[in-house]
């Protein structure tokens, strides 16, 4: 019975949490539970939910992206100067999602071909990336588009806002991904023995590539959804979001040594995420102290996943 307790909570234990957390913050503060409150949570978690999608991909193969946040600005600085100068917003859409997928492609080459730690080089991407939404919008903020653009991040569709329906739509086809396609299995070996895969006449090298393309695609995605809602790109938006990213797939269940982890996962730790941010908002909670509990959270989800391991 002990030991069908033990798995149970380790199974479900993520959402174990996220309700426990729910009713308490419904006890401290009666805005929690409002409607308005709820679909306000869920659609400022879709921001960094969808790039934690991408995240899981990469921390399934065993890597991470520290960059997620600064493709985001660059992504953001790209869109806006490009719907500035009055280009059309498929061409703009497109264009931003490039340099998503540009910034992934070199992060993921650098990592398969000059193998270079992940570690360093989206450090480095993350550095270089933010200097170059400094450089393109010199150090100010692109505002003022047009209300067809706003409509991603601001529009509804039947009720719904349209940033939630995105989240969730990018979800349902990441896991489609994971479970039903090579891309899927392969990041899941990679994850688990990659010395193995590459034996087994499988490269290796493109599929570890692709996921850092999925990362830095998620993070244009978001970046076009924050852009079009705050109706504004600045060279600093993204910052610290890597965490809040990192997080949420962490929390979910993934592990950072790879091979173990599901998008389902990624999203209940967004949304636990989200919960406990809007929380401590609502508590009045001082954003400094804030930071702190993000990276206790942070500490806390790596120090469970070793004990699984250990178990394991």
């Amino acid at each position: 019975m002990k030991v069908k307790f033990v798995e149970t909570l380790k199974s479900y234990g993520i959402i174990l949490a996220f309700l426990l957390i729910c009713v308490g913050l419904s006890i401290l503060s009666p805005v929690f539970f409002t409607l308005n409150n709820i679909i306000n949570v869920i659609r400022q978690t879709s921001i960094y939910g969808i790039m934690a999608v991408g995240m899981t991909f990469v921390i399934l193969t065993g890597g991470i992206d520290l960059s997620v946040g600064s493709v985001l600005a660059v992504s953001g600085a790209i869109c806006a100067g490009m719907l500035k100068a009055g280009n059309p917003i498929i061409l703009v859409l497109l264009a931003t999602l490039g340099v998503g997928v540009g910034c992934g492609l070199v992060t993921g080459l650098f990592v398969t071909k000059a193998r270079i730690t992940p570690f360093v080089v989206t450090l480095g991407m993350m550095s270089i990336a933010r200097g170059l939404a400094l450089i393109y919008t010199r150090g100010y903020p692109i505002s003022g588009f047009s209300p067809t653009f706003r409509l991603i991040g601001g529009g509804y569709i039947l009720g719904i806002p349209i940033p939630i329906i995105i989240f969730l739509v990018v979800v349902i086809i990441a896991y489609i991904v994971l479970m039903q396609t090579k891309l899927g299995r392969y990041t899941y070996a990679i994850g688990g023995n990659e010395e193995t895969v590459r034996l087994s006449g499988i490269n290796s090298d493109f599929f570890k590539t692709l996921v850092y393309v999925i990362s830095g695609s998620t993070a244009a995605l978001s970046a076009l959804i924050l852009t079009s809602r705050l109706n504004s790109a600045e060279p600093v938006a993204g910052t610290g979001y890597e965490l809040d990213v990192i997080a949420a797939v962490v929390i979910g269940g993934a592990s950072l040594s790879g091979g173990r982890g599901s998008v389902w996962g990624t999203f209940i730790g967004a949304l636990l995420i989200g919960v406990i941010n809007n929380g401590m908002n609502l508590l009045g909670i001082s954003p400094y102290f804030q930071q702190v509990v993000k990276g206790l959270i942070i500490i806390g989800a790596v120090w469970l996943d070793q004990l699984r391991a250990k178990e394991e």
